[in-house]
């Protein structure tokens, strides 16, 4: 009895492996009531080769299989997060970097208790898939007779299946072939991977902007402070969709009378961002160099360039450069490729308060620490800052609120606030709950910057503030696609002039109807408003 129970819990085992679907939303009943054709050729071999030379086939081909299932399951996560399946080849990375999110988010015990455990998985799935193979392999050898009639059914119901396109549920057909095309599907993209960095090296030798003489470049700007802030997850969804849109557009109607009355301007559209969900550093290079980064190879090229960005661009033409990146916890070693005078970050930015979850400090400390170092010097030339907005980084709890400027001090203000915040278990409990906490957070982080620009800002200030990429699905649902709003704000009615061509939406509050742009053709653009004509 306790054997015959052990078969059909291998054969569930397998099933599972060969017929799991790589999306969350495809993961139903109906996905693993179909026929795997790969069960029917391995009952095959089984039945007509030996079974001493069938075992190593049969084992190898488990492994393989187990792999493919594990492939399955960080393409579920990384569709959940991403909006996109994962690469074996290119993702790697992102371990490390998931680690300290989750310790960030839940706490170091945590985050070892979840590393512990996808590696205990990955054992697990490994070895019970290879083991529930050789023993099915084994019950077939000793059972040809009734495994001879069952494949023969299952053959023709496959056959069948598949010539008269029959479903078991919408999308999920009777006939199925997941994992051998789950197997040429990594082949290939392996092989894409191989080759897009031969492409990509290609495609950034192109610079119509790399032998600008400085007197040349971005002179529509001279004398002018520069600030271009990324505002972390702030996507299309925030200000469209009808769950969040109301309380976004409403800060961003506000901000709009708030800076017209002190004199400001702003016009916004769209990005079409190379990333969803995460991977913030593609967003940022894409930006500021102009080149599509999209991928992890490709983004480790473009730092050991000598590729100009926008930061570069500025730095050539006598600014003084600098980067604020309260998100920066360690030695980061890219940052010489942008070409910064100076870079602040969370180690040196003299903060004393709470972190805020993965957020080191509030956009507001950050933007003060920009005000204090930077821009209240005297006698100064004029500065281009880079400063990522981290409060609106997931897992939006808790979030800051917005206090004092002059009371700020060195941040140990913020204890009890974030004492009082949410926390990220409890906002996590529901989706509603992660909707309403990252709204909140966008209207933190946007409310941060239009209050900067009224109490600090003058006719020499320009703000280029933009989303790096959309929420989680979580948030946005599965098909929100990957624009972002970006808005241009400026004292000087001459700055916006430049820039009246582009048919942008007047106001921080994109239309629907607004530009969208390639992320990656802001730069070129933005340079050529502020330049004089450059050859092509």
């Amino acid at each position: 009895m306790l054997a015959r129970a052990v078969d059909v819990l291998a054969l569930a085992l397998l099933l599972f492996a060969l017929l799991v679907p790589h999306q969350l939303v495809r993961l139903t009943p109906g996905a693993f009531a179909r026929i795997p054709v790969e069960a029917l050729v391995a009952v095959a071999l089984v039945l007509v080769v030996p079974w001493r030379a069938a075992r190593i086939v049969v084992g190898a081909c488990a492994v393989v299989l187990g792999l493919l299932t594990l492939g399955a399951f960080f393409d579920m996560g990384f569709d959940a997060v991403l909006t996109r399946p994962f690469d074996p080849v290119l993702d790697w990375v992102l371990v490390s970097d998931g680690v300290e999110f989750l310790t960030s988010s839940v706490g170091r015990t945590g985050a070892i208790a979840a590393v512990v455990g996808a590696i205990v998985l990955t054992v697990a799935v490994l070895v019970l898939v290879t083991a529930a193979a050789l023993r099915l392999g084994r019950l077939t050898t000793r059972h040809r007779g009734s495994a001879t009639a069952l494949t023969a059914v299952l053959a023709v119901a496959w056959l069948t299946g598949a010539t008269f396109g029959v479903d078991v549920a919408p999308g999920e057909p009777v006939a199925a072939a997941g994992a051998a095309s789950a197997a040429r599907d990594r082949v290939v993209q392996v092989r894409a991977g191989i080759q897009d960095q031969a492409a990509f090296r290609a495609l950034a030798a192109v610079d119509r902007y790399r032998n600008t003489p400085p007197d040349q470049l971005l002179t529509g700007l001279r004398g002018k402070d520069v600030l271009v802030a990324f505002v972390e997850s702030y996507g299309r969804s925030a200000v469209e969709d009808p769950a969040m849109a109301p309380g976004v557009d409403a800060v961003l109607d506000d901000g709009t009378r708030r800076l017209a009355a002190a004199g400001f301007g702003a016009r916004s559209a769209f990005l079409h961002s190379p990333t969803a969900g995460g991977g913030s550093w593609l967003a940022h290079s894409t930006t500021l160099s102009g080149l599509w980064i999209d991928n992890q190879q490709r983004y480790r090229t473009l730092v050991s360039s000598d590729r100009l960005t926008l930061n570069g661009a500025f730095h050539r033409a006598g600014w003084r450069t600098v980067g604020i990146m309260p998100g920066v916890t360690r030695t980061w070693p890219e940052g010489s490729f942008y070409d910064f005078d100076h870079i602040t970050d969370s180690r040196t930015m003299g903060y004393d308060g709470p972190h805020f979850s993965w957020a080191p400090m509030p956009d507001q400390y950050a933007l003060a620490v920009l005000q204090r170092t930077e821009l209240d010097r005297r006698d100064r030339p004029p500065v281009m800052a880079e400063l990522p907005m981290v409060s609106s980084h997931a897992p939006w709890a808790p979030i800051p609120r917005m206090v004092d400027w002059a009371t700020l001090g060195d941040g140990s203000l913020f204890g009890p606030i974030s004492a009082a915040g949410a926390r990220p278990e409890s906002v996590w409990a529901s989706s509603t709950g992660v909707k309403n906490a990252y709204r909140d957070s966008i209207e933190y982080s946007l409310s941060a910057l239009i209050s900067w620009v009224t109490t600090y800002g003058d006719d020499r200030t320009v703000l280029v503030f933009l989303g790096d990429h959309q929420p989680a699905p979580i948030v946005t649902g599965p098909d929100a696609g990957r624009d972002v709003p970006i808005t241009v704000v400026a004292h000087d009615p001459k700055v916006l002039d430049r820039i009246s061509d582009w048919g942008w939406t007047s106001g921080l509050n994109p239309a629907p109807a607004a530009p969208v742009w390639r992320m990656d053709t802001f730069r070129d653009h933005f340079i050529g408003a502020f330049s004089p004509a450059t050859p092509r």
